[in-house]
C-alpha cells in the first residue's frame, strides 16, 4: 500500500504487532510457546532488574508480550486468521494442556472460531471464513 501526503510518501511493511500484558514470564512461555506453538524471537529488559519484553512468532504472526505497566492492558483482544480452525483445536487438545480444552464454533456471521484465553485475561480468537453456501 502506498500513502502520500504533503510530507512525502510511506509504504507500510508487514502487519501490526499487538502487545499483550503478562504478569509471569514462565507462565507466559508455557502457554504461548508450549501450548500455542509460538517461537520466542527476543527477550529484552531495558535495564537489569526491569520487566522483560518478549517477541514471539508463529508462521508470520507476531506478538509481543510485556510485563511493563500500561503495555497492553489485561483483556486485550487479538484476532488471528488460520486456515483450519478444527485442525488447530485438535492439535491443541492433543497437548492435554491443563487449563484449556479448545472447541470451535461456527458463527452466524460466517466464520469458524475458537477463542483462547491466556493466563493473564487476554483473548485470542483464531478464526477462518466458512465456505459460502
Amino acid at each position: 500500500m502506498r500513502w502520500s501526503s504533503d510530507e512525502g510518501a510511506c509504504t507500510f511493511r508487514g502487519g501490526a504487532v499487538p502487545i499483550l500484558r503478562i504478569f509471569d514470564l514462565d507462565q507466559a512461555l508455557d502457554f504461548d510457546v508450549g501450548f500455542l506453538g509460538f517461537t520466542q524471537t527476543f527477550r529484552h529488559p531495558f535495564e537489569p532488574g526491569t520487566p522483560y519484553d518478549l517477541g514471539l512468532v508463529r508462521e508470520g504472526v507476531e506478538l509481543h508480550l510485556s510485563k511493563h505497566f500500561g503495555d497492553g492492558p489485561p483483556g486485550t483482544h487479538v484476532r488471528v486468521e488460520v486456515d483450519d480452525v478444527a485442525a488447530f483445536c485438535d492439535a491443541l487438545d492433543a497437548k492435554g494442556y491443563r487449563h484449556a480444552r479448545p472447541r470451535h464454533q461456527d458463527q452466524e456471521w460466517g466464520n469458524r472460531e475458537v477463542t483462547i484465553h491466556d493466563p493473564f485475561g487476554n483473548r485470542v480468537p483464531f478464526w477462518q471464513p466458512l465456505p459460502k453456501q
